[in-house]
């Protein structure tokens, strides 16, 4: 742990290129108890793959877990859990991607793509060959992710609470207003080729992205996650580093591609008097609204401009987050750029890759959002086996709830 920061309860990391043997996740953090079936990360990674506009990668691709340690009679037993992701297109890569020998006759790429990682990268660990960058920043890497977010929904659903991510927007065309950071409306998208809440306007979505794709380009949007059931108190407001929001806001920018997030109302609140803004809090609890099913908060509020954090804590109301997705920056019409030894003028080297990924963000952006989540209900609720969580947790809900 660095000086200064806060640890983390729920830890991964992720190892692997794109067109490696595979991806590794390791998980530490997850309580003994908890059940993890295969089955579960595998509908997690399944999600991840589809969306109108993926690439030909997904066609050849399907994402299954192995998992290799930390699992017992289908729960987690306290330790780390290794989980591995082969990529059935390692055999076609074998040679260029070998680990062994010293690359005599594979051509190197000496163009960087303008807005992916390949020219920073490549200045950065001193890399004569873009691929060497390419592999591990592609967003391949965010599939292992899914596999540990996988691991953190199971844990929520466990302590009450659901997570829906749907998308807003692609191009121009937008669901309409009143989907935003409704539950029930946004789980309509599931099941979308766009992961869209809108099925009116699919059609002429899809044909747009057609033409995108015939124009050599590519699309980005926004996507949105919300999370129900979470309870007031999340995060802290004493220390920068563990406001709910701020960490909120980290995970979501570490998707690649992601170049704004907003929380609640976001920028949209900066033009508002504050009386429109802030959410009242009136006395009673929605009976609709219980946590882990039972407990009812004795407050309720009318509005979620705050998209359910104040403070840096979560304050009962569902968390709403949304992510900006940039287009990718992969084009089948090259960008102009420069080669990465003389810096001589040149074309962008094309990579396959896909024309909208934005329903594809919106699955790993709810992986984020979980993440986060379940790191800070172990942090305000401890324990190292799910039923001391869980006890912990409806003694909290007790108190709060005045029960």
């Amino acid at each position: 742990m660095k000086e200064g920061f806060a640890i983390e309860r729920f830890v991964f990391r992720t190892a692997g290129e794109t067109h490696g043997p595979g991806l590794v996740t390791i998980v530490e953090g997850v309580p003994a108890g908890l059940p993890v079936l295969a089955a579960d990360i595998d509908r997690e990674l399944a999600r991840r793959q589809v969306g109108y506009g993926r690439g030909e990668r997904m066609r050849i691709e399907k994402d299954e877990v192995e998992i290799l340690s930390g699992v017992r009679f289908g729960k987690a037993m306290g330790g780390p859990i290794a989980m591995l992701l082969r990529n059935r297109d390692w055999v076609n890569w074998q040679g260029k991607m070998a680990q062994t020998g010293d690359g005599e006759g594979v051509p190197k790429l000496d163009t960087a793509r303008p807005g992916h990682a390949d020219l920073p990268g490549i200045l950065k660990y001193a890399h004569g060959d873009v691929r060497n960058v390419l592999e591990r920043a592609s967003a391949r890497e965010t599939a292992a992710r899914v596999m540990a977010g996988a691991l953190a929904k199971a844990l929520l659903r466990e302590l009450g609470v659901d997570i829906v991510g749907h998308v807003l927007s692609i191009g121009e065309f937008r669901v309409p207003a009143d989907v935003g950071g409704n539950r029930v409306a946004a789980a309509r998208a599931e099941g979308s080729p766009l992961r869209m809440a809108d099925r009116g306007i699919e059609a002429e979505v899809m044909r747009w992205i057609d033409g995108v794709k015939e124009a050599g380009t590519t699309a980005g949007g926004v996507v949105e996650v919300i999370a129900g059931g979470v309870p007031p108190g999340l995060g802290s407001y004493v220390a920068w580093d563990r406001r709910l929001d701020g960490r909120l806001g980290r995970a979501l920018m570490c998707i690649p591609a992601i170049k704004g997030v907003e929380v609640g109302g976001g920028m949209g609140l900066a033009g508002m008097p504050g009386i429109d803004v802030h959410d009242e809090v009136f006395p009673g609890g929605d009976p609709a609204v219980r946590l882990l099913g039972k407990y009812l908060l004795p407050f309720h509020r009318k509005t979620n401009r705050a998209g359910g954090l104040e403070g840096g804590m979560t304050n009962g109301e569902p968390v709403v987050v949304r992510a900006a997705m940039k287009p990718i920056p992969t084009q089948s019409v090259p960008l102009r750029t420069v080669t990465v030894d003389r810096f001589e003028a040149s074309t962008a080297h094309r990579e396959r890759s896909d024309v909208c990924a934005v329903p594809a963000a919106s699955v790993v952006a709810e992986t984020m959002v979980a993440i986060v989540l379940a790191d800070a209900f172990l942090e305000k609720f401890g324990g190292d086996a799910m039923r001391d969580i869980l006890y912990n947790y409806t003694g909290y809900l007790r108190r709060i709830c005045g029960e």
